[in-house]
């Protein structure tokens, strides 16, 4: 077996595009979007129409409504290719505004019920903030579910886990980028920090009964990937699925709910401020978060350009 066929053994894996073409040759279960990917796929000329189609279909609506459509047609294309779910992404501008998140939430599902598609088969992803995070613990009571996003640290981690959200999303290769540029130094295997928060976080849910899934996300390389066979799910882009493919390297187990809850991993009680002074306290997470919320920003307002462009 190549190694994507040995990991699929330990763990879901998840494809990381909005470029839907691409899924069908690596048979992942579920699939992940954000405005980055989208915006990328819609600069491609194969889904170039999807765009201009659905503007035309809507141009009466407000720009944001558009985009909306915009994202669940991408969401019912990768539905037909996927047995699993989906992950769409709620406006990166809604990330401190809890009631914000909470109706755009139910918006998206409303528009996936509305084309025909089961709740079950949707995750709604929101930024890892104190409020993104109380808005995902609202919209998961009314059966929404939700994938927390945009992860850098434990603490986002418990909160999400306590809210009783789906799925998290703790991005690996973010993380490694920031401490390679902050010291000079490159990590490979276990020693990446990246691969170790994961590690960390998962063996936190596992000791302590948590039910939240545990998605590894935003990878580099391959190795990030192979030092996390057996977490819950990883999600991957086509380039590094196409990686996995061409090797026949072995693939190991390297998480376990066994050695998780052998861990001597402390138990922390997390309020509001708790959250905001450990999130504080790491620089990297900070930054992340910060940086990942106006990028995330800054390529919906290009989608909103692209739309008004088209009218």
């Amino acid at each position: 077996m190549n190694q994507l066929e040995q990991l699929k053994q330990f763990t879901t894996i998840v494809a990381d595009t909005g470029d839907f073409q691409s899924i069908k040759a690596f048979a992942p279960r579920d699939a992940t979007t954000n405005p980055s990917l989208i915006l990328k796929a819609v600069q491609k000329p194969e889904y170039a129409p999807l765009l201009s189609q659905t503007v035309k279909e809507h141009a009466n609506l407000a720009t944001g409504d558009i985009i909306d459509r915009l994202l669940i047609t991408f969401g019912q294309e990768i539905l037909k290719i996927i047995p699993g779910r989906v992950s769409t992404e709620t406006d990166a501008r809604l990330s401190f505004d809890t009631q914000g998140t909470i109706d755009k939430g139910h918006a998206l599902i409303k528009l996936y019920e509305a084309a025909g598609i089961d709740r079950e088969r949707v995750l709604i992803k929101i930024a890892s903030t104190w409020e993104g995070i109380r808005a995902a613990e609202v919209l998961q009571k009314a059966g929404v579910h939700c994938n927390l996003t945009l992860l850098f640290s434990l603490p986002q981690a418990i909160a999400c886990a306590e809210a009783k959200v789906q799925l998290i999303s703790p991005f690996v290769g973010r993380i490694y980028d920031w401490y390679k540029k902050s010291t000079g130094q490159d990590y490979t295997g276990a020693d990446d920090p990246g691969v170790q928060s994961v590690k960390q976080i998962y063996s936190y849910f596992r000791k302590f009964g948590y039910a939240t899934e545990v998605m590894g996300a935003s990878f580099r390389n391959t190795s990030q990937i192979i030092e996390l066979a057996g977490c819950d799910l990883l999600t991957i882009s086509p380039d590094l699925l196409q990686k996995l493919a061409e090797s026949d390297a072995p693939v190991t187990r390297k998480l376990s709910l066994e050695d998780a809850q052998q861990s001597d991993i402390k138990k922390i009680n997390l309020d509001e401020t708790t959250f905001r002074t450990m999130l504080n306290d790491d620089a990297m997470a900070t930054e992340k978060l910060a940086e990942g919320i106006r990028q995330f920003s800054a390529d919906a307002v290009k989608l909103e350009k692209m739309v008004d462009a088209l009218r």
